[in-house]
């Protein structure tokens, strides 16, 4: 941090004598309350070396004199040239960009794959720092990448990144950064002139939305996705977006545009075969995974037959989707619920329960206390 600060006034040809005289010019400028001259000079030579922590008042009146951002003020992971061009930096980061090939591309993809495996048993929880480095690199690969026929490949992988950290942080509660995760996603699909990422990221923005409290504007924005991929949307894809339209329908309480959805789903999902397409690998769909999303949709509405279908899909589901296997427990218990399956309903939640405290999955834990609030509620009018 000494240092940091050091050279950003050095850079700007300033004596620490200056700096103290900007400040106090800053401070009549604004109106704002600050130490006297003589305090000011004891202030920033103890900041340079490292004596008195920076407080978040005068760092913001550094950040608009010095003309930096926090991580330039602040983290060793930004260097500074001693010359105060940064050329040299950024000359190291273009040729490092330069090599990145389509084989360190490659790499990269097959991170975001194991990263994705691992969380689909494990959870997210436990693999943010992994999943935030992650990101990064592919984020500063593209900064310092040059050519759009080697930006896009790199843009592209960045999207499925974005795409699956977005979705680790909601499911970890951290609305937020879910969302920030996804408009990076949406940008990065936009560079690469990848309409089926683009259209996958904001159907799992959609969910934010949802979360929020706000599912009709989720269902909105699903339609919006099918609208800009159009016909250039695999059939798997436009499935997956109507799957996802009808489940947000089903929070709305619109329960004929939700079975409408679930029928459009069907359709474009009839004669695909595999569980996932090639150039979109963050999506696992067949009719397996359709039926327990039918289901889901089916128990939000309170339709009977949302069982048969959960059950079904929880006998053929592949066991290494665990978060998945809560989702359905879940339904179950809410579906027996609203039969008066009270024994059922907290079976299920049991089973929900400890599936959760596996994968840490923050969201599924807020829905079974939902469910059994629900269900306590329900014996006691018994």
């Amino acid at each position: 941090m000494a240092n940091h600060l050091r050279r950003a006034r050095l850079a700007r040809g300033w004596s620490q004598a200056r700096l103290v005289h900007e400040i106090e010019q800053y401070g009549r400028r604004r109106m704002v309350m600050i130490a006297s001259t003589n305090s000011l000079g004891v202030y920033v030579s103890e900041w340079e070396n490292g004596r008195r922590k920076i407080s978040s008042s005068y760092a913001a009146i550094l950040r608009s004199l010095l003309g930096t951002t926090d991580d330039e003020l602040f983290s060793d992971s930004v260097p500074v040239d001693d010359d105060g061009h940064g050329y040299a930096r950024l000359v190291e980061q273009l040729d490092a960009s330069h090599s990145v090939g389509q084989s360190m591309v490659h790499t990269l993809r097959h991170q975001t794959e194991l990263l994705r495996t691992m969380d689909r048993q494990l959870g997210a929880a436990q693999f943010v720092d992994q999943m935030q480095s992650h990101l990064s690199r592919l984020q500063e690969s593209l900064s310092f990448t040059v050519l759009p026929s080697a930006r896009q490949p790199l843009a592209r992988a960045l999207a499925e990144a974005a795409s699956l950290a977005a979705w680790q942080a909601l499911d970890v509660g951290a609305a937020d950064r879910a969302w920030r995760h996804y408009e990076l996603a949406k940008s990065a699909a936009r560079e690469a002139d990848d309409p089926l990422h683009l259209a996958h990221a904001m159907g799992e923005q959609a969910y934010v939305l949802a979360d929020a409290g706000r599912p009709e504007l989720g269902a909105q924005l699903v339609q919006e996705a099918q609208a800009c991929g159009g016909g250039r949307l695999s059939p798997r894809l436009s499935s997956w977006l109507a799957a996802a339209e009808a489940e947000l329908w089903a929070l709305s309480r619109r329960p004929d545009d939700c079975r409408h959805s679930l029928d459009r789903a069907s359709r474009h999902l009839s004669g695909v075969t595999g569980v996932r397409d090639p150039d979109l690998p963050g999506i696992f769909l067949d009719e397996t995974h359709l039926r327990r999303w039918r289901g889901h949709s089916l128990a939000l509405l309170g339709d009977p037959r949302s069982i048969d279908e959960l059950s079904a899909a929880l006998v053929a589901m592949d066991d290494t989707f665990v978060r998945a296997a809560a989702g359905m427990r879940c339904d179950l218990a809410q579906a027996h619920m609203v039969r008066g399956e009270g024994e059922e309903a907290r079976s299920h939640l049991r089973e929900a329960g400890s599936l959760v405290n596996l994968t840490g999955s923050v969201r599924y834990r807020r829905r079974i206390d939902r469910i059994k609030g629900l269900t306590d509620w329900a014996s006691g009018q018994q």
